[in-house]
């Protein structure tokens, strides 16, 4: 790995983090998604900074940015497209949907009926959607980035199993301490915001930096190790429904995110501890003793963690 790509990923994090504060950690996982392909759900109550970090992470990467407010009456169509006749040439042309961007807000997916909610999904995992028989690639670099408030129930629809399988990771940014959220005020009022950001790469950096990140090198050893913590979600009585195979995959591949950001060209099984609980947490479905108990599902994702044997 030179140089020049350790240089821009700090560059990339330093931007960011002007606009997003005290939230250095948060928008390191964001990152670790963007450039290992995936996905991540941003779940937290209002006003905590989640439509700024989508708009932070386009504006600094200097690509194109899509917002979606999702209601009860979003059609699959408003996300994917539509094909509409022209009487001018006797044919139908192809009207993109809010889809049809590289860095995609989703806002309060959770609004949405679970027919729209699904629209996203051949976008999500195929990075394309197929309008009347036809298929239309989506530009890379691609992301969805989706909010959802876990506390707001009154005219929602929880997101099936299938969906959240799709996201990489699920982040909460958490409310800011009492100097950060200083810090932001006065920020605010001197002007400082997203609006500012400058890009400091393209989508070819980030292309390249998403190449670099597939080839970093992960050993068969900390596979298994990935597959021992995978499988054992299946095997814990607090569990009801375990990760899938997929999480395996997700957890690969933003452990080889990471270890790119870190300036390394091969995963750590520190660097898979590190990402257990916001890749694997959200996957879980808990027995209803664990949610009576309130056991958070981050917990339990880091306490099987602490069980497995990692590789030496």
């Amino acid at each position: 790995m030179d140089n020049k790509s350790i240089e821009l990923i700090s560059d990339i994090e330093k931007s960011i983090n002007s606009v997003v504060v005290g939230k250095a950690d948060k928008v390191r996982l964001a990152l670790v998604a963007l450039f290992s392909g995936g996905h991540i759900l941003l779940e937290d109550v209002p006003g905590v900074g989640k439509t700024t970090l989508a708009k932070a992470i386009a504006g600094t990467i200097g690509c194109d940015f899509g917002r979606i407010q999702f209601t009860p009456d979003t059609l699959p169509s408003d996300i994917s497209g539509v094909s509409i006749y022209n009487m001018g040439t006797g044919t139908f042309d192809f009207m993109p949907g809010s889809i049809m961007h590289q860095i995609v807000l989703a806002d309060e997916i959770n609004r949405t009926s679970p027919k729209t909610q699904a629209s996203l999904l051949e976008a999500m995992e195929e990075h394309q959607v197929t309008v009347d028989g036809k298929v239309h690639k989506l530009s890379e670099p691609f992301m969805v980035i989706a909010t959802q408030n876990p506390v707001d129930f009154l005219g929602t629809y929880n997101l099936p199993e299938a969906q959240l399988d799709r996201f990489m990771m699920r982040i909460s940014l958490g409310y800011p301490d009492a100097l950060e959220e200083k810090h932001m005020a006065e920020d605010f009022i001197h002007g400082i915001n997203v609006k500012g950001v400058k890009p400091v790469t393209d989508a070819e950096g980030i292309n390249e930096l998403k190449k670099q990140a597939d080839a970093i090198t992960i050993k068969s050893e900390v596979i298994k190790y990935i597959v021992d913590i995978c499988r054992a979600t299946r095997e814990d009585k607090r569990v009801t429904l375990g990760v899938s195979p997929r999480a395996v995959i997700a957890l690969s591949k933003a452990a080889q995110g990471l270890a790119l950001i870190k300036g390394r060209e091969y995963v750590l099984p520190d660097d898979v501890q590190e990402l257990a609980a916001p890749v694997l947490a959200h996957r879980m479905v808990l027995s209803m003793e664990a949610k009576v108990n309130h056991t958070p599902a981050e917990s339990i994702v880091e306490q099987i963690v602490k069980k497995v044997k990692a590789p030496v």
